[in-house]
């Protein structure tokens, strides 16, 4: 392996503003046997053109750290004289990350994946972790499961969830944040995003934690937790060592499960594996995926589940033209063409789905342009003010009776909705045995 003039070997980490920023953290902000030169940064819209800051980046790093857009990193590396790229982000397919390491081979550096050992972090209170295979597997859902049995079923008093990182942000504001209450979400003026996953919480009289510095997070969620929940984004694995890892699998993508990475070593990892939305999908694909899991984690207990929908007024849906707004993420880096609020119009009676392409505006036509596979609903993309304002423009210039929301979150309260609009909402139920009591008592009790 070369070496630069000073002995340091010279790092870019590849990111997407999550796995890259802990990554480093852990393993690389005091280690003087490397320079990270850069970050690079895909996925969410954005990241590239700031610097992961001084304040966080510790005394090697005086300067802090620029991170630029992942189509500049071929450059990168030969004006930097890069020796090796990390590779430091989630939901991506395994043909993707290869073709990325070829890049980096052809440019002259090495491509690495560090040992998720050097990088998970020990708590000092009970932690169960809540990942998944895919993005929009119904981890949301699953979490909210979860901490209704540890609070209830299983008498936790303290029961506090970290949420896998969104910093879209001041990165240095946002090294620990902290949510208790919905004034919490305007003072760290969370996104769409950060609010799907807070909110529940919030309306559970929960507490949940996200930032940047997920060990100085850990240590301050400690300080009020009896046990904690690791509530993971994307397919990542989990920044912290669990006592119980459940990782979820979508019968709707078969083979998904063996075909994206971090995805197939969190089923790998597994404790318990929970096959979602067995009630929507072919019975043919279920038996693709529980003969996956034979295959690569014989061990891991397997429990069913389902995610049923609830509407308020489903009799409103019927023969009304129909828009539907859905969870950003499921559909973009998650590849799914549609989500709840799309089965809920179907299941409903809507006379017409409205395909949202011909009256979005900004920021959304790039969207589409970025992920074709999306159906004819409308994603819920919302990172900063004026993406926000993109969305509602598109949603209040669609000529329909209805707009069905699919998001986990009350999007009326957000952005101004001209036509009537409700929102879809979904639990997990378990199918059988064993269930997720049985498994938290089993491990927990």
């Amino acid at each position: 392996m070369t070496q630069s003039p000073d002995k340091r070997q010279r790092i870019i980490i590849a990111g997407a503003a999550g796995r890259d920023f802990h990554d480093f953290n852990t393993y690389f902000r005091n280690n003087e046997a490397y320079e990270v030169v850069a970050f690079t940064a895909t996925q969410i819209p954005n990241i590239e053109g700031r610097r992961y800051p001084a304040a966080l980046s510790g005394s090697l790093y005086p300067e802090g750290i620029p991170i630029y857009h992942e189509d500049d990193l071929a450059d990168l590396i030969a004006k930097e004289a890069i020796d090796d790229v990390v590779f430091s982000y989630s939901d991506i397919s395994h043909s993707y990350v290869m073709h990325l390491a070829s890049r980096v081979l052809a440019a002259g550096a090495g491509f690495r994946l560090l040992n998720p050992r050097q990088t998970r972090i020990k708590s000092t209170k009970p932690l169960v972790s809540i990942c998944a295979v895919r993005t929009g597997c119904g981890k949301s859902q699953t979490s909210r499961r979860v901490l209704s049995i540890l609070q209830n079923e299983l008498g936790y008093e303290r029961v506090v969830a970290v949420r896998h990182p969104m910093p879209y942000g001041d990165l240095a504001a946002q090294a620990v944040q902290r949510f208790a209450d919905y004034a919490d979400l305007d003072k760290h003026q969370c996104t769409i995003e950060e609010r799907e996953e807070y909110e529940p919480y919030i309306e559970r009289g929960a507490v949940i934690y996200a930032g940047v510095d997920y060990e100085a997070i850990l240590r301050q969620a400690e300080a009020e937790a009896d046990i904690i929940i690791w509530d993971g984004g994307n397919n990542d694995l989990p920044f912290y060592q669990s006592d119980c890892h459940i990782v979820l699998v979508d019968p709707h993508r078969p083979g998904h499960e063996l075909a994206y990475h971090p995805g197939e070593a969190n089923l790998r990892l597994a404790d318990v594996v929970l096959i979602n939305k067995i009630d929507t999908a072919d019975y043919d694909n279920i038996l693709t995926v529980q003969n996956n899991i034979q295959q690569v984690n014989p061990q891991a207990i397997v429990v069913q589940g389902a995610s049923p929908l609830t509407v308020a007024d489903p009799a409103a849906i019927q023969g009304k033209r129909v828009l539907v707004v859905e969870d950003g993420p499921t559909l973009t880096h998650g590849e799914m063409a549609y989500g709840a609020g799309y089965v809920a119009a179907r299941a409903h009676g809507a006379a017409e789905i409205i395909d949202p392409r011909p009256y979005a505006v900004g920021s959304l036509v790039d969207t589409y342009a970025k992920y074709p596979t999306t159906g004819p609903v409308l994603p819920a993309m919302g990172y900063g003010a004026a993406q926000i304002a993109d969305l509602e423009a598109s949603i209040n210039q669609a000529p329909v009776d209805l707009v069905l929301i699919g998001t986990p979150i009350d999007l009326g309260k957000l952005i101004n909705i001209k036509h009537p609009h409700q929102r879809i909402r979904y639990e997990l139920q378990e199918i059988g045995r064993p269930t997720l009591v049985d498994v938290l008592r089993g491990a927990f009790g």
